[in-house]
């Protein structure tokens, strides 16, 4: 696998050197020239394509003569690259750095997005304030936005909301349970709820990755945020720091002491949610989408979402409730990036994210979401978007290094399947922490 994985890298970056970047275009006016085409690509996900159809129309209708070609697909990504490849290349991606077909990601590395640094400095499109100050605070300066370190953005952010542990407000309120702050809490609480039959912790074994959203913002309580920082650049040392080996323990104790779901390990992201659902288990990593994913899905008799941040080592740690968020970005080699910044600009009007709200039931990362999205999108969402008041709550924005050229392995595979293996018990604490080390290792080289 990991051979196979080299060849596919190596065929994405000689794609790219075959393609080329192309030159940068200029910023736009407001009102770009007639008969001009924008070809857009993507990735459709749980919100469907009813959102991007309805932007598009609004788009055309205030910009009249202009005209937007999508392709929209789950595969958007697969469909996309021999395009690319060709020298047919979109003018604008919706298209998260973390999709598996690593498009993105091969593009950043071969430096082939282009400077968006002067759209956020531009007015908005419906006030003349800069748009850099609409947007939450930290996300362009995050390395999912900015993936050099350089201070210059190529990347804006989409979509975000809370990640951490869903729960469900109901059954809480019902049995008068407080929201565990310290890992002993969360154990004391799993104990009580042992007594009715509930185990403490799911998740999809399948795909352990989902593991992060408790993860990532446990690391950073323990050893806070200047070594999180290293970690995020590889930092192979902070692996065998004895706090994050203490904070591994209770991973591990998970499952040792009897608090994972039984048959966890064999459940795929759907069936882990239904088993949550259905009270079989207290607390599910996840995200502020999980609501939308299972709006079908059967439930416990009044089910309701709510989130809650991982919890710390001791009282007095910060609490962090990380962040996920998708992304958009203008390839170098785009045929019209003067509108596709333009674009950009509009995608952020109140509008837009109203829009967004009432028909994809999420939200766009602005200093005025809480507001514009309340009677928008549905009380389970509004509700797990509340995780960033809790006491001593603060965002935590998670942005890796793009993996260097000729990587062949998956940090995340490397990481959340070692951790897996922790709190299934075939690997122990130092076990586990020498492989991700070993991981971190062949990436910070």
């Amino acid at each position: 696998m990991r051979f196979l994985l080299g060849i596919l890298a190596s065929m994405l970056l000689l794609m790219a050197a075959m393609t080329g970047c192309g030159p940068e275009g200029a910023v736009p006016t407001d009102n770009p020239p007639v008969s001009q085409e924008l070809n857009i690509a993507v990735f459709e996900g749980g919100y469907g394509s009813g959102f991007w159809e309805a932007l598009i129309a609004k788009f055309e209708e205030d910009n009249p003569g202009v005209k937007i070609n999508m392709q929209i697909s789950p595969e958007i990504g697969d469909v996309i690259r021999p395009q690319i490849a060709a020298g047919n290349v979109p003018d604008l991606l919706a298209l998260a750095i973390n999709d598996q077909t690593g498009v993105v990601l091969s593009l950043i590395k071969d430096n082939c997005l282009l400077d968006i640094t002067d759209v956020f400095d531009s007015p908005q499109y419906d006030s003349g304030a800069a748009l850099r100050g609409k947007i939450t605070a930290g996300f362009l300066e995050s390395a999912n936005c900015a993936p050099y370190g350089d201070g210059k953005i190529y990347l804006a952010p989409q979509n975000a909301g809370p990640m951490g542990l869903v729960y469900n407000k109901t059954l809480f309120e019902d049995n008068q349970w407080d929201i565990p702050m310290t890992w002993d809490d969360f154990f004391a609480l799993g104990d009580r709820a042992k007594e009715q039959g509930i185990a403490l912790f799911t998740y999809p074994g399948i795909y352990p990755e989902y593991m992060e959203s408790i993860l990532w913002p446990a690391i950073a309580s323990a050893v806070g945020p200047e070594d999180f920082a290293k970690l995020q650049s590889y930092d192979v040392g902070i692996w065998g720091d004895p706090r994050v080996l203490a904070l591994l323990g209770q991973f591990a104790k998970i499952g040792s002491g009897g608090y994972l779901l039984a048959g966890t390990a064999a459940l795929d992201h759907a069936m882990s949610q239904t088993e949550h659902m259905h009270n079989k288990a207290l607390f599910i990593p996840n995200g502020i989408w999980m609501e939308t994913e299972m709006r079908d899905a059967a439930r416990a008799e009044g089910y309701a979402f709510a989130l809650a941040p991982p919890p710390v080592m001791k009282e007095g740690d910060t609490r962090y409730v990380m962040s996920s968020f998708e992304q958009l970005s203008i390839p170098k080699a785009a045929r019209n990036p003067e509108l596709a910044r333009l674009f950009l600009r509009y995608f952020y009007t109140d509008e837009v994210l109203k829009m967004y709200a009432d028909m994809c039931n999420a939200v766009i990362p602005t200093v005025n979401a809480t507001s514009l999205i309340e009677g928008l999108v549905s009380d389970g969402v509004y509700s797990m978007f509340g995780a960033y008041d809790e006491p001593g709550a603060d965002p935590l924005i998670v942005g890796f290094d793009a993996p260097p050229d000729g990587a062949l392995i998956r940090w995340s595979d490397e990481v959340f399947y070692s951790l897996s293996g922790l709190m299934n018990g075939s690997l122990s604490v130092q076990e586990c922490s020498a492989r991700i080390a070993a991981a971190a290792a062949q990436l910070s080289a």
